[in-house]
Formats: C-alpha cells, structure tokens, sequence
C-alpha cells in the first residue's frame, strides 16, 4: 500500500510540474518537466571551469553563497559542446536535475544566455525554495535582436546606456543599434573635427509640448556627447554581455548639426545651427570630394572604436531641395549619367559602402538607401514598413524589420489621453507581440535574408531616462520573445500573464515602467443602432466600472458586462476597482454620433502602416481625433488621398458633411487641398453635390463643415485630396506629404 501511495504522490508531482508554466521571458524552443526538484541550496558550489566573466554576471544577480569546486560536488557545471553540426553558435541547453544544473554551449554567447534562462528561474522559485526537474533546449529564430536608443534629440548618460544594454542583456537582445548623430545634435567626439562637438553637440533651445504645438522651452541643451573613451568604456560593457554596438553616423541627410560645425560641407553657405525642432530639414551634405573625404576621416575613428560588422550610415528622409539648386549636384548627375537626385542619393551610398568595405565592414541603412538602386553589399533597415525588407530580400540583400507599426516605441502604448506625451502612433503591447518578422510575400529560401527584428526608441519627446525605461517596457518584453520565435499571439493572455510577474522583477530594479495593460481598454465595435464601446482590462473584468454622464467612475458605479450602446453623444468614463479601491488610471471617451456612425465604409487607398489602426471603421467610430495626439482615432495617409465611400443601408436625409484634418508642416502633415462630396443610390454612379478648395480647407483650420442641402441617399463618397508632392521652402520639400483625417460625420 505504502508503494502505491509512493507512485501515486510521485505521479501527482510530475503531473503538477508538468503543468507549470515557466515564468520565463522569452520562452525556451522547448522544456521537458522530470522527476523531482532541484532543491535551492544556501551555498551553491560552482564548477571551478565555468566561463569567468558569464559566471560573474550570474553572481551578481544571485544572492546566494558561492563556493568553487569540482564537477563532482558542483551545483553547476558547464560543457561545451566541440561539434556542433548547427549554424546556431547561441543555441544552449540546461539540465536540471535534483542534484546539480548542467548547462551546455557550443559558445559562451549560449552560456551566457543560458544563464539570463537560469536567473529568471531562480527568481520564480526562490520563495519555494526548490525548482522543478526540467530539460530545456533553447535557441533563438533570428539572429538580429536588436534595440535602437536615439541619444541626439535628448541625452542620456554612459550609466544610463549601461543599464539600457542590462534591460536587453537580462531578455536575450543581442544588438544595441546607437543613434549618434542628427540634426539636433553631434554625439560622438572625432578627433580629427573636435568642432562637431565643440559646436554640434549643442543647441539653443529645444520644442517642447504636443506633437503639433510650435513651442520652445527657451532653455540652452549640451554640449552633450560621449569622448571616445567613454564609447569605449560601453562597448566593452556591451561586449561583456554578448551585446554587438551598431553605431549610426547620419547622412547624407539629417545633417544640421555636423553643418553647424562645418559650414563648408553643405550646399549653400549657411550660416546653420543645431536643430531646436524635430522633422526633417532641407540642409543636407552636399555629395562633393571634401564632403567625402571629411565622412571617410570621421568613418576612420568610429571603425576604430565600435568591431561591429555593420556600421549604419543612416540614409533616411534625405529632402534633395538643396541637391536641386546645387549647381555642382546638377553637373555630378550629368557627368555620372545619373537618372535625378535620387540617383544622386544612390551615387553618395555606394561611394560610402565602397569605402566601408574597404575596411572590412558592411553598411546598414534605413530604407530610402534603396532610392535609386542598393548599393551592391548593402543591408536594409525596414522601417517604413515591410516594403523595403521585402525588396531587399528578394534582391538578395539582408534586412533587418523595425516597421513603424509594430517597432515604434516612441509611440503611444495605452490611450493616449492617459498615457505621457508622445511622438504618437498607437503600438500596444499585444500589437507588438502580433509582429512576425518574416514577411508572407517571401518564399523559404528569400526569408533567410531577414537577419531579424529590431524596435526603435527616438527621444524627442523623452526628456529622462526614467521616461526611456517607461516607453520600452513592457514592450521590450514582446520583442524579446518575437525575436527569440517563441512567440505565439493566439495566447496573447498567457504572455501577459508572465509580463504581470516580470513587473516584480522591474520593482525590485527601481524600473519605471508603463502599466497600460492595467487600464481599462476601449475598443468600438458595431451595433445594430450604430455602435457599442466594448470595455477590457487584463484583470478581472467584474472590477470594471463605468459611467456614461460624464462623472468620474466609483466603486458604486455601474459594473460593466456587456458593451455598452452608443447612440447619442456621451462621455464613457471607466476605471478598475479591487475592494473598492481604485487601481487604475480613469479612461475617459468622447462619442459624436451621426448618421455615418458605425456604417460599412470601403477605403480606395489603404493608410500608412503607422497610423492605421482600427482601420476604414476608425473614421465612422463616433470618435473625433485629438489634434495633439495622432494616437489610435486617425488614420494617416502619406502621398496619397482618402477616397471613404459610406453605405447608410437605406436611403438616409441629412444636410451637412463633415471630417477634419491636420496641420503641421514641420512634420509634413498638410491639409488637404480640396474636397469633392457625392451621393449614389446604388453604389455606382454618383453625383457631386458639393466641391470645397485649398482656401475654405484653410479657413476651416482643418475643421471642415460643408452645407450640401437636403439630400437623400443610400451612398455617400467623400474624395479629400492629399496636397501631394510638398513644396519648396518646406521641411520634406519634394517628398510626399501626410494627409491626416479622422471622423467623416453627415447629419
């Protein structure tokens, strides 16, 4: 009987086991739960062969007593594995059995992140004191992990920098990408041209407020950069954490703040000055010999200090205005049978690549390289979208995927009404945790020209690095499992489940992180009567609740548990309560109901991939956009027009049509330049009933409001004309300008 009872208590334990699920992120390829428990012991005995500086970084996380020994009495020991047949050099396996942990390695990158799987299981189970036996083999799908920090448009100590290269060390990250240089200021110190620091690393002032506000803080910034001892210093930092520093050097464009040191490089003779905006200027490198020699010298310094394979040379949102009045731009198309400045753009990188490769590097740029033709050895960032990626792929060419859409951690993560200011975009995290970095249009043998995935930090509007730990996390987390291929989005919850407990482990670390997934999420779906605002949070929905009069919730509100019905225009504000005590920010959302609202609407053009979300429905939603917050309820179009055709399902009587637009030349968003109304019984053959220009767009301050008389119709369609190719004397000049629209309403 006693044996039996054994048997039944020893299958119950495994049974148990067998059913965790590892508090692990990202999560291994593979774990087998076995037999017993490895019990935590007060002092753990290390095999004396185990990698010295990987093994230091365990320690340092581990609070336990540490003692050298032999294999045979050791807690830990380490093999690694002479003949692996696997191209894979970070793959690793851990055995834990009840007696010791065995982790193999074909290199000490995989001990390294064998031992990041290992700290994050003692913290799991050191209350319980004992963990399970498991086996588990681990290896990453992408061997691009990367993180982007943009140091420029705000500075961030060497301490900082370490303890951003610690966040994507601890999540198994393997590429921290450096963003030095830009308009707004020079990072790096050269020593050859101490001037770009001297002058480049500082500015007047900077803008401050909305995304849309032309607002100064009147305050001087810098001189701020890092000495090259310092990129030193963090490079080794890196390096000890199995980390690759990519560093990005801008040009041709995004250049102010090097021109501000040296005039003489650009096209025009200046004077200029370090940017105090953000976007995009017209002041570029000029591609002449001295502009060349001067980027090989500064190429020279930075080689020498960063043994990375790559060095990015940036190569996006290179206005070619200047290029076009340059009488020497237009004489090197000529001499070089150039097609235009796009060509031109394609003449200066592969000039540049020439030169890196003569040193035994390869360039990465952003995808406006591919203007004009890739240079031969060239690796795309995708950032656009997918587009540049797929592109690059097919032509042989590796890429890295950082599209804006899911990518962007700049932008905002919760509703933008409670959420700090942002660039804007709307990225949560289960949107980041959707991404596959391997595009459908690419067959098996172009997909292994996807080197991985990387997500971007721009820091215009993160002043702080506490604000820098807010905006990646808990979104680093998503990345980190995307990248690693372990992630599954069908169980999305599960995952937020495990994010939930890693938020312990930012406590402890003093971490700022967002706690968006806490607040109540609101998404509009539609109804029979128009539309209805569905409530979720990722707590227990019974803690939910709301009011619809406009009056903060409370405990006593009203509990939600269906969506709640929207036909009128009304405030839906709602909050989490457990016990009685709030635990949530109060989400607040307005709703202008009309006879479009929640109607079927067909898009002729899709938006941008960045400022899609929601899609077509988010301009029949109810929900008039915030102007200074491009987050989820406008859709964004880039060179193209909104052409909404609205069906009402029966003939419908209103008098008045409206929509609105965005102004904000500094970041190339224009109002549109016209609007042609029309109505249709049938969906076929419509009839104009109203036309509006540039000037009454203008007038309106993109509020648009039109009169269209009495009207009866089971269709409308609405064309609001993008203002297309901008203008000289415009930041963006000669590219293609951004039409932002939200609500189309008729009454």
């Amino acid at each position: 009987m006693l044996r039996i009872l054994l048997v039944f208590s020893l299958f119950i334990s495994t049974l148990l086991f067998s059913q965790t699920k590892l508090n692990l992120i990202p999560y291994p390829q593979k774990v087998e739960f076995q037999n017993g428990e490895f019990i935590i012991p007060e002092s753990f005995n290390l095999d004396k062969n185990l990698p010295k500086g990987e093994t230091e970084f365990l320690k340092k996380h581990l609070s336990l007593n540490y003692k050298k020994t032999s294999e045979k009495d050791a807690h830990l020991t380490y093999s690694k594995v002479q003949n692996c047949l696997l191209e894979n050099f970070e793959i690793y396996t851990i055995e834990i059995s009840p007696k010791k942990i065995e982790i193999k390695s074909f290199t000490n990158s995989g001990y390294f992140l064998a031992l990041q799987t290992l700290i994050q299981l003692f913290e799991q189970y050191k209350d319980a004191g004992k963990i399970p036996a498991m086996r588990i083999e681990d290896q990453p799908k992408f061997a691009w992990r990367g993180m982007h920090l943009d140091v420029c448009r705000h500075f961030f100590t060497v301490e900082e920098v370490k303890q951003y290269i610690d966040y994507l060390a601890m999540y198994k990250l393997n590429t921290f990408h450096w963003h030095l240089t830009d308009d707004q200021g020079w990072r790096i110190e050269i020593k050859k041209y101490p001037k770009l620091t001297q002058i480049g690393s500082k500015r007047k002032e900077s803008m401050i407020g909305a995304y849309v506000d032309d607002t100064f803080d009147g305050k001087p910034y810098g001189p701020y950069f890092y000495t090259q001892e310092q990129i030193k210093e963090v490079v080794k930092y890196a390096t000890e954490r199995h980390i690759t520093v990519v560093p990005e050097i801008e040009m041709p464009g995004h250049a102010l703040a090097a021109l501000s040191a040296y005039p003489e490089l650009a096209c025009t003779k200046g004077p200029f000055e370090s940017a105090t905006k953000w976007g995009v200027f017209d002041d570029v490198f000029c591609p002449k010999e001295e502009t060349f020699t001067f980027l090989e010298n500064v190429l020279d310094e930075v080689i020498k200090l960063f043994p990375s394979q790559y060095i990015h040379i940036g190569g996006d949102e290179c206005p070619k205005t200047r290029w076009k009045e340059c009488a020497h731009c237009q004489d090197l198309i000529k001499k070089n049978n150039l097609k235009d400045e796009h060509g031109l753009q394609s003449y200066f990188i592969h000039r540049i690549e020439k030169y890196v490769n003569s040193k035994g590097r390869k360039i990465i740029g952003w995808d406006e390289i591919l203007e004009g033709g890739l240079a031969p050895n060239a690796a795309v960032m995708s950032w656009t979208g997918i587009k540049g990626g797929v592109e690059a792929a097919k032509t042989n060419h590796s890429a890295v995927m950082t599209p804006g859409s899911y990518c962007y951690f700049d932008h905002y993560q919760g509703d933008p009404q409670t959420e700090p200011n942002a660039f804007g975009g709307f990225t949560p995290l289960e949107k980041v945790y959707s991404y596959n970095p391997i595009p459908a249009e690419l067959n098996a043998v172009q997909a292994k020209y996807i080197l991985g995935v990387q997500a971007n930090l721009w820091t215009e509007y993160i002043l702080d690095f506490k604000q820098v730990q807010y905006m990646i996390f808990p979104r680093l987390f998503a990345l980190s499992e995307v990248g690693w291929g372990s992630s599954k989005p069908e169980n999305y919850k599960e995952f937020e489940n495990r994010v939930v407990e890693h938020f312990k482990i930012l406590d402890k670390m003093n971490v700022n992180y967002a706690k968006s997934i806490y607040n109540i999420g609101g998404k509009v779906i539609p109804s029979e009567k128009g539309v209805s605002y569905e409530l979720s949070t990722s707590q227990n929905a019974d803690g939910i609740k709301y009011t619809v009069d406009g009056s903060e919730p409370k405990s006593s509100s009203a509990t939600y548990q269906n969506p709640i019905p929207v036909s009128k225009e009304m405030t839906v504000k709602s909050a989490y309560f457990e016990n009685n005590i709030l635990k949530s920010a109060i989400s607040s959302q307005d709703f202008k109901t009309s006879k479009t609202t929640g109607k079927k609407i067909n898009l002729e053009h899709l938006p941008s991939e960045n400022y899609s979300f929601g899609g077509a429905f988010t301009l029949v939603d109810g929900i008039v956009g915030n102007v200074k917050q491009l987050g989820k309820t406008w859709l964004g179009f880039q060179g193209k027009d909104v052409v909404a055709t609205i069906d009402f399902g029966q003939k419908m009587g209103f008098t008045e049509v409206y929509f609105n637009t965005l102004d904000n030349k500094g970041s190339w968003i224009h109002l549109a330049k016209s609007a042609i109304i029309s109505v249709s019984d049938d969906g076929k053959n419509f009839k104009t009933i109203k036309e509006i220009g540039k000037d009454e767009i203008l007038n309106s301050k993109g509020k648009v409001n039109l009169k269209v008389g009495s009207q009866n119709a089971k269709f409308i369609k609405i064309k609001i004309e993008n203002a297309g190719i901008i203008p000289a004397g415009n930041p963006g000049a000669d590219s293609k300008a951004w039409l932002f629209v939200d609500e189309i309403g008729a009454n």
